[in-house]
């Protein structure tokens, strides 16, 4: 694949992938993407749960809504939405999502340079197809995204790809949401617990609930409050826990703030436990104490990147498995793991014994 000129693109686009972990992973690229290309205005194109990641990012002048259930639904929206682009002119689009729909839409947006992965068909789309090799597939995502861009010359040659810790930035509006929110709480100056039962893939990324709930009794004389986090959808999870967590001080908020606030809080947590979920790469890359309950998931290539984060994962012959339910039904990659392990990490943890994954 012929090599880009970093100085030539007077305004990219990024489309940005779908989820909250995935689009976590994408930030060291996408601050790599600016560091190749100074002169360049970046835009990201994401999903709007996902746009809260890239709002406050050093490099990208906007983020637009690719809102699939309203202005785009259909194919309708979807035509519509690459006349906007093309309206844009654009010099090069950079893919960090698969979807062959990605590929379609900056071709009938007539974007010079389209620049992703070969997959999904989309090959005949893209200007520059990027080689996805088995070596990249067995590699952390962080690298898999990075990646695209060495292969068209953006990256040193002496850039390492692999262990690059995300960085997330934060909008200052949200910050003021949160710092808001804790002192009509009552908890400007409180420790801050932080657990994440959920999980937007499915109930077999999931620790039990009152397993969390044991782990929260178990520290709670490090901390003075309770935050629960997740999406409405994860509000199931998140009951279940508060309800385990009686003569607690517990704030439940699943479901309760945008992303933008709920990662303005994760940024105040004196500890975050959590499964593999995009709440658990957020509150890495921001730098907080994070265990990480890993079981059906491959914690080689999305385990959280950060300064101080531990994983908890005890083997099982079926897992990572990487399926949303159970196959055998009994859980068996988490159950092995108990809240007193969970505890003993986080207490390691907090004490500076903990290292980035």
């Amino acid at each position: 694949m012929r090599p880009l000129d970093p100085a030539a693109p007077r305004r990219i686009l990024v489309r940005a992938t779908n989820w909250v972990g995935d689009a976590v992973m994408t930030l060291p690229a996408l601050a790599a993407l600016h560091r190749a290309c100074p002169q360049a205005e970046i835009e990201v194109l994401a999903r709007p749960w996902a746009a809260a990641v890239y709002g406050a990012e050093p490099g990208v002048s906007r983020v637009l809504a690719y809102d699939k259930g309203d202005e785009h639904a259909g194919v309708g929206g979807m035509l519509a939405l690459a006349k906007q682009l093309k309206a844009r002119r654009y010099d090069w689009a950079v893919l960090f999502q698969n979807a062959f729909e990605a590929a379609l839409i900056v071709w009938l947006a007539r974007i010079p340079v389209r620049l992703g992965y070969s997959r999904d068909g989309r090959g005949l789309l893209l200007t520059h197809r990027a080689v996805l090799s088995t070596e990249l597939r067995q590699m952390h995502e962080t690298s898999y995204y990075l990646a695209i861009l060495r292969q068209v010359g953006l990256l040193p040659a002496d850039l390492p790809t692999e262990g690059v810790r995300p960085e997330l930035h934060l909008a200052t509006d949200d910050r003021a949401w949160a710092a808001d929110y804790l002192e009509l709480q009552g908890l400007s100056k409180a420790r801050l617990l932080g657990l994440a039962p959920g999980a937007a893939f499915g109930p077999a990324k999931q620790w039990p609930a009152e397993r969390y709930a044991a782990t929260a009794k178990d520290l709670v004389n490090d901390f003075d409050a309770v935050l629960l986090f997740g999406s409405k959808g994860e509000a199931g999870a998140c009951d279940a826990v508060a309800g385990g967590l009686n003569g607690l001080s517990v704030r439940n908020l699943a479901g309760a703030t945008t992303l933008g606030q709920a990662l303005a809080l994760l940024e105040r947590m004196g500890l975050f436990i959590t499964n593999d979920s995009g709440l658990m790469h957020a509150a890495a890359a921001l730098g907080r104490p994070t265990v990480a309950v890993f079981g059906s998931t491959n914690p080689v290539t999305t385990g959280p990147l950060g300064p101080r984060t531990a994983m908890v994962r005890t083997p099982a012959d079926c897992s990572p498995c990487l399926k949303p339910e159970c196959p055998t039904g009994d859980l068996k990659c988490f159950t092995v793991i108990s809240p007193e392990q969970v505890a003993q990490a986080a207490r390691k943890l907090m004490a500076g014994a903990g290292e980035g994954a």
